[in-house]
């Protein structure tokens, strides 16, 4: 998915750090965004049963420390992939 994004003109992100800054405090806790297209979309990969509450709160948990208003949940363990699209906005 990263190299056709790439491929398609897009500047893509791999597992970029995602640091907590409160004040003037910056935390490195361990936050990494799976795909970060243009520095404006989040997209969380994932390859699991079915999507539950606390991966869309993660999503959300990125979203709101980036300061993006976009993110894509994608869960690639669907029979079809549209089925497995979740966007959220901010």
């Amino acid at each position: 998915m990263c190299y056709e994004l790439a491929m398609a003109g897009y500047l893509v992100e791999k597992e970029k750090g995602l640091p907590l800054i409160y004040e003037q405090v910056k935390l490195d806790i361990g936050y990494r965004i799976d795909i970060l297209v243009d520095n404006q979309i989040i997209i969380e990969v994932k390859a699991i049963e079915s999507i539950a509450d606390v991966h869309i709160a993660q999503l959300l948990t990125y979203l709101k420390l980036s300061n993006n208003r976009v993110g894509l949940l994608i869960n690639f363990n669907v029979k079809l992939l549209k089925d497995g699209i979740k966007r959220l906005v901010l």
